[in-house]
């Protein structure tokens, strides 16, 4: 696609919507429920957003993948409908940062059950997934998500800050502490540009503690875990056969799913994420705390406005007679 005179690109975020150009599915468990679960991604039309649809439910319900329809951040992030408790989607965060990192605007996700499967803990098997089905570029404008000012969210343990940023690639910038010896304080900063999530963040697997499957278990949690799909540790020791990805696994998957959590917003971010001891709680407080207050963002559009089109549907019809 030739660009029109006035393309914004200034950053490396592709100017148009894109979606996958085939269906493309996998199998696996899930991180806490434990159940076997079939996905597939499928393309959608433009201005669809990213939207799971639970197929093993009647009537197939929707839950478009938003910030506020986050109903659960106890060690992952969970999507649900406030007038259909069943109809709820966990630990979308890895499938969210594989998706915004490969640059996809529109897809169907499909789920016979309660939870994005784990895979091996990290994006890159769903990474692997979009290159196999490759993208399409759609004629619609991209929008973008400006930070205008800053916004800041923090509690006893850490703090999301949101910052201006026009440099180019949106930044995110992390630092965690942990008492273990393999981990102790690590910090790292990625700026998104093409190809830097996908060698910079997705391999890098989510992590825990032995000494705290019991009680994570014991509150319904991490009934799928294992050496398999996490990075396991006794105190200072890694558990795992072939050890760590990256010296510095743990704060990349931090980034992670910083990344994921913040794709909730619907639009790519142009701006400066920095995070300090984070979780997916206060990811989404600082989405909450962003929209309220109209002040401090603006979406724009990534393309110079004589190229969109007319309107700015959200046509959830279209995604809900998708094929299954």
């Amino acid at each position: 696609m030739q660009l029109p005179l006035g393309t914004y690109l200034g950053d490396s975020m592709q100017p148009f919507q894109r979606t996958l150009r085939a269906p493309i599915g996998c199998t696996g468990v899930g991180l806490h429920s434990g159940r076997k679960v079939c996905l597939t991604l499928r393309p959608a039309a433009e201005h669809v957003g990213i939207v799971f649809r639970r197929i093993d439910l009647p009537d197939r319900p929707l839950i478009a993948a938003r910030w506020d329809h986050v109903i659960d951040t106890r060690r992952n992030t969970t999507l649900g409908l406030p007038d259909r408790p069943e109809a709820s989607v966990g630990t979308v965060e890895h499938l969210l940062a594989a998706l915004a990192g490969s640059g996809v605007d529109n897809a169907i996700i499909d789920l016979d059950g309660p939870e994005v499967p784990i895979m091996d803990g990290s994006a890159a098997p769903f990474v692997f997934l979009i290159d196999c089905a490759g993208l399409v570029t759609q004629g619609a404008v991209r929008q973008v998500l400006e930070i205008v000012r800053p916004v800041q969210v923090e509690d006893e343990t850490g703090s999301v800050t949101l910052l201006p940023d026009q440099s180019g690639a949106p930044v995110y910038e992390m630092d965690i502490e942990f008492p273990s010896s393999a981990i102790r304080r690590q910090h790292r900063l990625v700026r998104l540009a093409p190809g830097s999530f996908k060698r910079d963040l997705a391999r890098a697997r989510t992590f825990g503690f032995v000494e705290e499957l019991d009680a994570l278990r014991g509150a319904g949690l991490a009934r799928g875990g294992s050496l398999d799909n996490a990075v396991v540790l006794r105190g200072a020791t890694v558990l795992n056969a072939g050890g760590l990805r990256y010296t510095d696994e743990f704060v990349r998957h931090k980034l992670l799913d910083l990344v994921g959590d913040l794709a909730l917003a619907g639009a790519p971010l142009r701006g400066r994420v920095v995070a300090r001891r984070t979780g997916h709680r206060l990811n989404n407080l600082a989405l909450r705390a962003l929209f309220a207050d109209p002040s401090a963002y603006r979406f724009t559009p990534a393309v110079s406005a004589s190229a969109t089109r007319d309107g700015m549907p959200a046509p959830l019809a279209a995604a809900a007679a998708a094929p299954v």
